[in-house]
């Protein structure tokens, strides 16, 4: 081809053209894939298999455990919120036989107090479930280093008393747990599961509608279908880091895989979504969990998630290098074909920031084009049969896709937010862009030696817990501050 004969309209007609190609095709696919797991979801819905169980949180509460449980807190400067989080979680969880460990840095002096202020509150109701473990080393290092030194204070209890836990729970040091939650996490590991995971549900901001309300419908989706599907198909199941247990016996297997005897890698920067697959990797069983309280909401973990764009584009940044860029090379792609799958679904991040890129390029470009055109500058080149085929298909995949979204978000927060999740698509697709392209930034850094942190995000103050059933707390071990020799 000549490009002598084409102006300068010419060749960016061309170039759109190309790019709406690219784009359109790459589009369609994802929109393929994610159109299987609708069918699927359907399909299980239609034939029983993803039914939802009903249960009474004050029944779950009153019910003891089968066994001694730990629940491990990393906590890397979470003053504004370990104290509640702690409090809150003895509070609803009044089982004697439940510890919880919470992991500090000695360099982290304001955390170390609030959380040793929340263990002097609850010491004065009896209740010294509490055990406040200072890492050695000081921070940040990362929560799955920290989560390793948490193991470690819970292996020198087992010695000490000679009673081995039966689970460990894990979770956040801004997490608002569910009443029920605790008995049915002990229930399925109890009835043979290695692993169970109960849902998230982020709460929705009425002071960020658009950003810190964003994760409302990403987790509606992915734990209301995503996870159901991939639970019925039999693929491993990836963990949240929150509102999940592993029981002992595995948590022990994963740490006799490694040479240090720890269980989980302390240069991961999702150690959560790594710790259900090598579960599964070998040859464990894991369970998603939905259960519904008395009220029709469902027993799940309960959270404000980020609602600064830095913030959030942050935090994104992290699932976006650990779970896609470091999980590729550290996990790879094992398993069969619809484990394969399951993984190309969960590290398409970068590639779906940059179909994203040109998607939001062409916005521009075509514009420009449309202004130019109607100046009588620009030629109006003639799209191919084949092109508006494909500019269709997607029209109609973004029409479902926004049907769906708002169905499962509509279902969980409300028909209100349902439509303000269709609303914030846009802005749910800039937060990806950016998300990629730091990632991508962060990752090829670690390739030249920069160490990995805990780049954590800030959290805000807790939100009223939609099913909170105030119990007095029943206690039995000592709380312990813990320094590391």
């Amino acid at each position: 081809m000549d490009l002598g004969h084409f102006d300068f309209w010419q060749l960016l007609a061309l170039f759109q053209h190309e790019l709406l190609l690219f784009a359109g095709v790459f589009f369609l696919i994802g929109a393929i894939d994610d159109v299987l797991i609708d069918a699927l979801w359907v399909w299980l819905k239609l034939t029983g298999r993803a039914k939802t169980t009903e249960v009474s949180r004050a029944d779950l509460v009153d019910q003891p455990l089968a066994g001694p449980a730990a629940v491990f807190v990393p906590a890397w400067k979470e003053a504004e919120v370990i104290g509640h989080t702690l409090i809150h979680a003895l509070t609803v969880w009044p089982q004697s036989g439940l510890r919880v460990y919470v992991g500090c840095y000695q360099n982290d002096p304001d955390t170390i107090a609030a959380a040793m202020k929340a263990a002097a509150q609850l010491g004065k109701t009896g209740d010294n479930r509490l055990r406040i473990v200072i890492h050695d080393r000081p921070g940040p290092s990362t929560k799955a280093d920290c989560l390793n030194r948490l193991h470690q204070a819970l292996r020198d209890d087992e010695r000490r008393s000679g009673q081995l836990f039966s689970c460990v729970i894990f979770h956040d040091a801004e997490d608002m747990v569910d009443p029920g939650a605790l008995s049915l996490l002990d229930q399925a590991i109890a009835d043979g599961a290695d692993f169970a995971q109960l849902p998230v549900e982020p709460v929705a901001q009425a002071q960020s509608r658009w950003l810190g309300s964003h994760y409302c419908e990403e987790f509606a989706e992915a734990h209301g279908k995503a996870m159901v599907v991939r639970s019925a198909l039999g693929a491993a199941l990836p963990a949240a880091g929150v509102g999940c247990a592993i029981s002992r016996r595995a948590l022990h297997q994963l740490s006799r895989r490694r040479i240090d005897g720890t269980p989980f890698e302390a240069q991961s920067l999702t150690e959560d979504y790594e710790l259900g697959l090598a579960v599964s990797a070998m040859g464990g069983v894991s369970r998603f969990v939905r259960a519904r309280g008395e009220d029709g909401t469902f027993i799940a973990t309960r959270a404000f998630f980020p609602s600064r764009l830095a913030h959030v584009v942050r935090q994104k940044t992290r699932w976006v290098h650990g779970i896609a860029l470091q999980g590729w090379d550290r996990i790879g792609w094992n398993g069969g074909a619809v484990e394969s799958w399951m993984r190309a679904r969960d590290r398409r991040g970068p590639l779906t920031a940059l179909v994203l890129l040109v998607g939001y390029t062409l916005l521009l470009l075509t514009t420009a084009l449309w202004i130019a055109a109607g100046a009588g500058v620009a030629p109006e080149l003639p799209m191919s049969p084949l092109l508006v085929v494909l500019l269709a298909a997607n029209f109609a995949a973004f029409a479902w896709r926004a049907a769906w979204r708002f169905g499962f978000t509509a279902q969980s927060h409300g028909w209100l937010e349902g439509l303000r999740a269709i609303a914030r698509i846009p802005l749910s697709n800039v937060v990806a862009i950016l998300a990629g392209r730091r990632a991508i930034t962060a990752y090829a850094l670690t390739l030249r030696g920069r160490a990995v942190e805990w780049d954590k995000t800030p959290h805000l103050s807790h939100p009223a817990s939609a099913a909170v059933l105030p119990r007095p707390a029943i206690g039995s071990p000592a709380v312990a501050q813990e320094s590391a020799s």
